[in-house]
């Protein structure tokens, strides 16, 4: 699977804090959305994540395919993983941000893991980056940026069930660097855990684990993820560490629910709750689209990534620009929205986290169990309607209050899953 580098977002490369007016430059990294090549060929044997699942075969047969998929048919067996290294240095790294979260063009939750350095205004290079487990570098993408520099993404298969990724490294080193320098893309370099890979400075690590013997149950139509195949594999990796390891991670996490590590995929049928693309889009990314902002036709409605008892509400399209917001009352519940909820309206307010000692928090140093609360008075309105179980009706309305909104106009969109 291929990195396509004509162009980075930076996501999450900017956090703004409205009350604080705080400016945390490269503050999660320049790669905050990922664009990747679209071609369908890209997978091993042309196959695509869909097309494995509904194939005859085993569930193994099945497993090792997406496997052969991910790694660029260069994995070799069914062994699991075991992480037995951190890939930062305990005093490298603040904390870790979960899967989950949502932010700018990441409209849907984020499918990987932040690694956030011990010093965000750090220069590039400032970090040793580490394998976490044994296993093969089986490709290596480079994204160049203006005015930024090169950043690196890593694919690691310890077997063609287990596999791992990181992105954002600012350099590679030693048997990485050379392999790249010889092979460019087409790497295929063993490595121990605890080999240094590469190099991270003034900006997060990109990290997940892959599982394919897991299909992630709560995406209802995983078809619309097959431009980005691993992400119905995305798994929880803590139950992967050594028990040691685990500690230090439960110790560095903010969310306490469960699954601490995050989660991604909240899809209900009938419901609200969860992803949504405009209908004709190709989900998630359509594999033959190439344009850059693909995320203006999402919609996501989810738990937030630190406290579930809290949706958000993320729009790749309110006004010309991809936003995220609660709704003022959180409510009602869009896991109890269904076809029989009619028009339902909510009122839309901008969020900071705030700490257990009820000041804001930065964003930069770690805490426990952050609370999302409104910033802002009403930023507008967003309308929805589930006209069928799969088909939504959207339509937001920035600057205006619900109150003064009695029905959709010629704007509004059909998304479905």
């Amino acid at each position: 699977m291929r990195f396509k580098s004509a162009k980075s977002q930076l996501g999450f490369a900017h956090i703004f804090m409205a009350l604080g007016l705080v400016f945390l430059a490269v503050a999660i990294g320049y790669a905050g959305v990922r664009v990747f090549n679209k071609n369908k060929d890209r997978s091993a044997n042309g196959q695509t994540s869909s097309s494995i699942l509904s194939s005859n075969g085993s569930a193994e047969s099945k497993a090792i395919a997406a496997g052969k998929m991910l790694s660029n048919n260069k994995c070799q067996g069914t062994s699991k993983l075991t992480f037995t290294h951190l890939p930062m240095n305990q005093s490298d790294f603040g904390f870790l941000i979960p899967y989950g979260d949502v932010i700018g063009g990441h409209v849907t939750p984020i499918d990987h893991e932040y690694f956030t350095p011990a010093q965000y205004n750090s220069p590039r290079d400032s970090y040793p980056v580490y394998a976490m487990a044994d296993a093969t570098i089986v490709d290596i993408q480079p994204r160049v940026t203006p005015n930024h520099g090169t950043d690196y993404r890593l694919i690691f298969a310890h077997s063609c069930t287990s596999l791992y990724y990181y992105d954002l490294l600012t350099d590679l080193s030693g048997a990485a660097k050379d392999a790249y320098a010889a092979h460019g893309e087409g790497v295929n370099l063993p490595v121990k855990a605890g080999d240094q890979v590469g190099m991270i400075g003034g900006q997060t690590l990109d990290f997940a684990l892959w599982d394919t013997n897991t299909v992630l149950t709560g995406f209802v139509n995983p078809a619309s993820y097959d431009a980005e195949a691993w992400k119905i594999h995305t798994t929880d990796p803590f139950p992967s560490y050594t028990a040691a390891l685990r500690a230090i991670m439960v110790s560095r996490d903010p969310r306490t629910a469960v699954p601490i590590a995050g989660k991604i995929d909240h899809d209900i049928d009938g419901k609200l709750i969860g992803n949504w693309f405009v209908q004709g889009s190709g989900g998630y990314h359509d594999t033959a689209n190439t344009s850059q902002d693909y995320w203006k036709g999402h919609l996501s409605i989810a738990p937030n990534v630190y406290d579930p008892s809290v949706f958000v509400i993320s729009i790749g399209d309110f006004g010309g620009q991809a936003l995220q917001f609660i709704a003022i009352g959180n409510t009602p519940d869009p896991a109890t929205v269904d076809t029989n909820s009619g028009l339902v309206k909510y009122d839309l307010a901008d969020y900071r986290y705030q700490k257990a000692d009820g000041t804001m928090w930065d964003n930069m140093t770690y805490t426990q169990n952050p609370k999302p609360v409104a910033t802002s008075d009403n930023r507008g309105c967003l309308l929805v309607q589930l006209t069928q179980k799969q088909l939504l009706k959207a339509e937001g309305f920035p600057g205006q209050t619900c109150s003064a909104i009695s029905s959709f106009d010629s704007a509004a969109k059909t998304y479905t899953r």
